[in-house]
């Protein structure tokens, strides 16, 4: 029934105290604040402005209707200044999720440089493994999902349907094999998947646990999983212990290390992708879009490749 332009002559006339006055305050010609004020009686079925000479009075509906203007248009303003901030990177909330080996290395870099080149806008920051995170993004929980996916696997690894997301890879992470310094093949440059077959196994998340089955399974041997943790500070400790062995992404040596531990070259050679994952409507927004900047730069920052091996696509 009304519009913003309309609400505005109705307060200006209310203010101002006639048409004349109303058109003048707002930029407007005369005829055109007559024919708005016109379009708004139409709309509402009644007389708003009674018209007494060259002065106008506004009638109790005109009356009602600029009061409501004031509050109304202040509301407008508001929200237009809010979301000028926001478009302006001055302002703005970013839901970020992560799974647990990023968020003590790639995220921290990355937020900090978010909160430095814009210290208006908030990051809210939350550990989850993918699937979940994915699930998160699709239900409008999350805003951005660090993921990670294994060489031949998606990021979703059919619990999760990518359709209509937008994945960005980040970094590439080989992954080792953890040995305890005294075992026998400690000493070698790259160990072989087959010569571990007969060690008990430390395994991890469920689809780090996945990786670890569908690789052994190449190999020609099931694995004997006698340790389950998703902690990869007791991974380590577990393995010096000389429990068992376990896969470890080298992502996670940036934050982790245990003296009584040593990490090799795994043969097959074997690649866990790390994944920045949104909406290509959500990328659109800055803030999103100056998060996903600072993932990327923060996987540029870090040296977890062996000689050989390509780090990052920004």
């Amino acid at each position: 029934m009304f519009d913003v332009a309309g609400l505005r002559v109705m307060r200006a006339i209310a203010s101002e105290g006639s048409f004349t006055a109303a058109a003048r305050s707002l930029g407007y010609t005369q005829p055109a604040v007559s024919q708005m004020v016109r379009r708004l009686e139409q709309r509402t079925g009644t007389v708003l402005v009674e018209r007494t000479g060259r002065s106008v009075r506004l009638t109790e509906a005109g009356e009602v209707l600029a009061r409501h203007a004031v509050s109304v248009l202040a509301a407008l303003d508001n929200a237009e200044a809010e979301v000028a901030a926001i478009a302006g990177l001055e302002s703005g909330r970013v839901r970020l999720m992560a799974f647990p080996s990023s968020s003590a290395t790639l995220v921290p870099r990355a937020l900090a440089t978010v909160k430095a080149a814009h210290p208006g806008v908030t990051v809210n920051f939350s550990e989850a493994e993918p699937p979940e995170s994915l699930a998160a993004l699709r239900g409008g929980l999350c805003d951005l999902a660090v993921a990670f996916t294994y060489d031949g696997t998606d990021a979703g690894r059919g619990e999760d349907d990518l359709e209509g997301l937008e994945v960005i890879d980040i970094l590439t992470d080989p992954v080792t094999v953890a040995l305890p310094t005294d075992h026998a093949l400690a000493d070698q440059e790259v160990v072989s998947l087959t010569d571990l077959r007969d060690e008990p196994w430390i395994a991890g998340c469920p689809r780090c646990r996945g990786h670890l089955l569908e690789l052994c399974d190449q190999a020609g041997f099931h694995p004997d999983v006698s340790f389950e943790t998703e902690d990869y500070v007791a991974v380590l400790g577990l393995v010096a212990a000389g429990l068992g062995v376990a896969l470890v992404p080298r992502l996670i040596l940036e934050s982790v290390s245990h003296p009584g531990v040593r990490t090799l070259p795994l043969e097959p050679r074997s690649i866990r992708t790390v994944q920045v994952v949104t909406t290509p409507d959500l990328r659109r927004v800055p803030a999103v879009e100056a998060t996903v900047k600072a993932l990327c730069a923060s996987a540029r920052e870090l040296t977890l490749s062996e000689s050989s091996d390509e780090l990052v696509r920004s």
